[in-house]
């Protein structure tokens, strides 16, 4: 359901700015018999109750007058997160430098997840350093790639 995703986030991209936060990703997933669209914002300073809250507010009667939906799911305005996946373009521009995880679909050499240093990424590749090497990996080859924020 991208299609959906990609037409809420064009609908509400505006709104959201203006609550002076900006939209991380939207995702509309199934989750038993329920939808969910979830509108996920960021800010630098973090995301308190009171954005989550205003952010609802103000997109709820964008997505009734537009109805980009044909079925009935729940609204939830939400922040990344620690570990907050990486799935656009400008994710991937934003946090180069930053440590990441990625799982890929099929394993490579016997390892399906990997982590390092994020060096660059785009449309087509992302480039990790991971002690002292370079791992390139093509965007089709990588089921999640999240922030690694967590030091154990």
């Amino acid at each position: 359901m991208a299609g959906v995703a990609d037409k809420v986030f064009s609908l509400v991209e505006e709104t959201v700015k203006a609550q002076n936060v900006k939209l991380w990703d939207v995702r509309f997933q199934k989750e038993g018999a329920n939808w969910y669209l979830r509108i996920i914002i960021d800010s630098e300073a973090g995301i308190s109750i009171d954005d989550c809250t205003n952010v609802h507010h103000a997109v709820d009667p964008i997505l009734d007058e537009a109805d980009p939906i044909d079925r009935s799911y729940y609204l939830e305005v939400c922040s990344p997160g620690l570990e907050r996946e990486l799935t656009r373009d400008e994710h991937y521009e934003a946090m180069v430098g930053q440590k990441i995880k990625i799982k890929l679909y099929k394993a490579r050499e016997g390892v399906k997840e990997f982590g390092g240093t994020l060096k660059t990424g785009n449309k087509e590749k992302v480039v990790i350093e991971a002690q002292d090497t370079e791992i390139e990996f093509a965007r089709s080859e990588i089921s999640s790639c999240r922030l690694d924020d967590i030091d154990f």
